[in-house]
């Protein structure tokens, strides 16, 4: 199996700059497992598709608006910082650009709230970083930061609360889990009224989603690693679900992702726990776990596209990737969804 098998050709103005509003306006394309049919509906409509007593899984973690921008305390010239992971209390993995000014032992000040040193450079040219300040940190990082949105979004985003869920609650995420930014509060109490369960799992998305597969062969690609986490009252919910013959839907590859991980860790079994996950998906894996997804469109070669070939098999996918081009659905982290069932 090749990386350039998952190649599709991707027109850049299908790539969506902006939201669609509202959230729940957005096309999605249905497209069945068993026979690989393919309906053109729109998100709202994705409630005809769950059934009493189904669940469905969403990820609750919040992005950090995590790319601030200083200076160099001694000189004065310019710094961005970009916050990865909380390594522990004041201390975070960043990158940084320019990076040639950000050695151990050099401090930076962020608009006078923050004062940071760094401590370490990593292999990769990631710095370890630790921070000084007055207050709460996440006060202030709302206060300075901007939305690190993915690079093949261009435009500014007017509000930054439209690179969130409407759900999102466990601060934490370099990006958002985007699948979940089609769901309305309302679209989801119609969803909870139909007697659908709606619980969550937490994933912190790393930026390693981004990442370029840059390998040949996909069994070689090493997948970056994400803190999750499922509760007890999560799991119990899976359980009966299961137990009741009814079907679990993720929102989004990383609720599937954390399902999945733990699934396979526990011979099938859903467990309350937390912990970091590289789970890599690709076509041959036996799901354990979920009964249908939905998702967004994603980059060709991306170990996304793989995750969602290996759910719905690979020819379907790639059919499903050139319908959705030729009928110009928008694609990406603002674009429209499709659902798996």
């Amino acid at each position: 199996m090749k990386t350039s098998d998952f190649y599709f050709d991707l027109p850049q103005e299908l790539i969506a700059q902006t939201p669609i509003e509202p959230r729940d306006h957005s096309r999605m394309l249905v497209l069945s497992r068993e026979t690989g049919e393919i309906t053109h509906k729109h998100f709202y409509d994705v409630i005809d598709y769950l059934n009493e007593g189904d669940t469905l899984i969403v990820n609750d973690s919040r992005v950090l608006p995590a790319r601030i921008y200083g200076e160099k305390v001694d000189t004065g010239s310019k710094i961005e910082f970009l916050l990865l992971e909380q390594k522990q209390q004041d201390v975070w993995e960043i990158l940084c650009k320019p990076g040639k000014k950000a050695k151990p032992g050099v401090r930076f000040n962020f608009h006078n709230l923050l004062e940071a040193e760094v401590l370490e450079v990593l292999e990769d040219g990631n710095r370890i970083v630790k921070f000084h300040y007055e207050g709460n940190f996440f006060h202030i990082l709302d206060q300075i930061g901007q939305m690190p949105l993915p690079p093949y979004i261009t435009e500014k985003l007017q509000d930054q609360e439209r690179y969130q869920t409407v759900y999102s609650h466990e601060v934490g995420s370099a990006a958002a889990p985007t699948a979940g930014l089609h769901f309305t509060k309302e679209l989801m109490e119609k969803i909870r009224q139909k007697g659908v369960n709606i619980a969550a799992v937490t994933l912190h998305v790393g930026l390693g989603t981004f990442r370029p597969v840059k390998v040949d062969d996909v069994t070689k690609h090493k997948m970056h690693s994400e803190h999750y986490e499922i509760s007890p009252e999560t799991a119990e919910l899976i359980r009966k679900t299961k137990q009741n013959g009814k079907r679990v839907f993720a929102v989004g590859t990383t609720s599937c992702r954390t399902l999945e991980s733990v699934g396979t860790a526990h011979n099938g079994e859903i467990v309350a726990e937390d912990g970091y996950t590289d789970i890599f998906i690709y076509p041959g894996y036996q799901f354990k776990v979920i009964d249908g997804l939905i998702t967004n469109f994603h980059l060709p070669e991306s170990t996304l596209i793989m995750l969602v070939s290996a759910f719905a098999g690979y020819d379907s996918i790639m059919n499903a990737y050139q319908t959705a081009v030729k009928e110009k659905y928008r694609f990406f982290s603002f674009g429209d969804a499709m659902m798996i069932v």
